[in-house]
Order: structure tokens, then sequence, then C-alpha cells
């Protein structure tokens, strides 16, 4: 555990100075649930404790894990996802297969061809200089 203070709030997250020196990341679900205890130490400069992974590119901070984790159905709730919505898009996609000539290229594969035929006449009018 390291102690640390935040300097910035940003719509990404935020960012904390640790003891060290060294700047943190924190992210954007972590801002957002523990949105008060970052505003009061950026406000009064306050140290917090944080918990500190060094793993990747850049060190990203997060208090120490207090709040139990949201149970699978309600983070699906959170995250906006309508299994209704989804079944509806996705039978309206497998409509949209039969539209497609059965003899010819799928859709995507006609327009990326006619895309490479047009450089192709591009490149043959504009020689490299």
């Amino acid at each position: 555990m390291t102690r640390g203070t935040v300097i910035n709030i940003h719509f990404h997250g935020a960012l904390v100075r640790l003891e060290d020196g060294t700047l943190a990341a924190v992210g954007a679900a972590e801002l957002a649930a523990n949105r008060a205890v970052y505003l009061a130490s950026l406000q009064g400069r306050a140290p917090i404790d944080l918990v500190v992974d060094r793993a990747g590119r850049h060190a990203v901070a997060s208090l120490q894990p207090a709040v139990p984790a949201i149970p699978a159905e309600s983070a699906a709730d959170t995250l906006g996802v309508d299994p209704e919505f989804e079944a509806r898009i996705g039978a309206y996609l497998k409509e949209t297969e039969a539209w497609a000539p059965p003899d010819r290229p799928a859709p995507a594969e006609r327009h990326f061809i006619r895309k490479k035929r047009r450089a192709a006449l591009f490149e043959a009018r504009n020689p490299p200089t």
C-alpha cells in the first residue's frame, strides 16, 4: 500500500502523485465509484492510501477494495445491455444475410474489391515521383 495525493481529476479518471514522486493514473470507473474520496484529496491536498499496480506501461492506482464486487446480473444492467434488443438485432442480421446474392462475394468484399480497383487506376495514372 502506498500513499498519494490527487493532483488532477478529468473526464477519463484522475492523476495521483505518489509519495516517491511518481505519477499514477486512476481509471474512470474507479473514480466514479469513489469520487468523494478523490475530490476530498484534491481539494485538501490530503494524501490517501492507494494500491498501485505497476505491471503495465504506466502505474495505475486505486483505493483499497473495500466495496463489494458488483454481481454479474446488475453489472449487465449498468452497462446498458438489453437482451431483447440484442435478440432483435441478431434476427435482423440473420434476415439480411439472405439478401446478399449467393453467387457473388459478400457486400463487404465487393466494396473492398472496388476500392482496390480504384486505387490501382489512381496509381496507374499518377506515376511515383
